[in-house]
């Protein structure tokens, strides 16, 4: 699954052109690099998203197409 999407899906950011742009302005890292809005993501990935000054740091649990809003908590787990 691409990074944008996972971002979505996920509900970390409301938007796939939100979570692309992210990606273009190099906020988002994946396994401690730099990736671009196509990056695969992969069971057990770390996923770094910088809002401001603020860093949201995450390992993915699952990939799912599509959930409902009550179960996107459960495709990741914050990491300190």
């Amino acid at each position: 699954m691409r990074i944008d999407k996972f971002l979505k899906v996920s509900r970390i950011i409301k938007r796939r052109t939100v979570a692309k742009d992210a990606c273009d302005l190099e906020r988002v890292l994946l396994n401690g690099r730099v990736c671009k809005a196509g990056a695969d993501v992969g069971v057990g990935d770390v996923i770094e998203v910088h809002f401001g000054q603020s860093v949201f740091k995450a390992r993915v649990r699952s990939l799912k197409e599509s959930v409902r809003k009550e179960d996107a908590g459960d495709m990741y787990e914050v990491i300190d």
